[in-house]
């Protein structure tokens, strides 16, 4: 007798079970379907299983890539961010180093002009014939007192904190004494030496209207064209190159001949 076997069960190929060959013959088809059908399940499911592991490796893959991606990403940001960095650092590195000798001229320029100054005192001694003078009795009377230059005085003692480089101090101080004194004879190079402290003090503004005021009130003056020309370099500090160039070029075609023109001159050349 022949027993029925399903197609693609191997169910039959290893030996009976001692229990399945007590069994009636007509259950054993039955018991071998469900055998077949439970193999069948378990490929499949071990299918799946496999399908779903490939799945995720793909997508741990993918996290990883776009990982990897976002921090290729930020590692350029950051590198680029850092040669912006180094290039602003070399910009003011320049900067700082123009001022420094921008300032270092100023300070030079200053010492020359002053350097006259300081020998000169405020007041003079009264002439006379004899050191002092004699009574009726043939004694030797006091010496008269010379008069005092109380504007003079006054106007030494500001120019004083300007020697020695107090400018904020020399600020407020000649501007008392212009203030006190508009007629006085050293009002003008007060006013003067009051743009030279505000320059100084890098308030650049403040510097041109005191130059622009002391070239309007003194027109004549003989810092007329030093006044220009530091005109010329407030505007460049605060960044008005085209103005500054102005400045220059009418100091130049005004005062050919001046100090202050050369110096103009090679101003001008720096900026090109």
């Amino acid at each position: 007798m022949r027993l029925w076997q399903h197609p693609g069960c191997s169910f039959l190929q290893r030996p009976y079970p001692p229990m399945i060959r007590r069994l009636p013959i007509a259950l054993l088809p039955v018991l071998l379907a469900a055998g077949c059908a439970s193999t069948t399940d378990l490929d499949v499911t071990r299918a799946q299983i496999v399908q779903q592991q490939q799945r995720l490796s793909q997508i741990e893959t993918k996290i990883s890539n776009d990982k990897l991606l976002d921090m290729i990403n930020q590692v350029g940001s950051l590198q680029a961010e850092v040669a912006k960095l180094k290039g602003d650092v070399e910009v003011l590195n320049y900067n700082l180093q123009t001022t420094q000798k921008r300032q270092n001229d100023l300070y030079n320029d200053l010492d020359q002009r002053l350097t006259p100054l300081e020998g000169k005192t405020a007041a003079t001694p009264a002439p006379g014939a004899d050191s002092a003078a004699r009574t009726d009795d043939g004694e030797a009377a006091a010496a008269p007192t010379p008069t005092a230059d109380p504007v003079g005085a006054e106007y030494d003692k500001a120019l004083a904190q300007l020697r020695n480089r107090n400018f904020k101090q020399a600020i407020p101080a000649l501007k008392t004494f212009i203030n006190a004194n508009p007629t006085a004879k050293q009002t003008p190079d007060a006013r003067y030496w009051l743009g030279v402290a505000y320059n100084a003090e890098r308030q650049f503004q403040p510097a041109i209207d005191t130059y622009q005021r002391f070239i309007e009130l003194s027109p004549t003056h003989a810092r007329v064209p030093d006044a220009m020309r530091n005109i010329g370099g407030c505007q460049r500090d605060l960044g008005d190159t085209a103005r500054a160039k102005s400045t220059w070029q009418q100091l130049i075609k005004k005062y050919p001949n001046s100090d202050a023109a050369q110096k103009a001159k090679q101003q001008l050349s720096a900026l090109k």
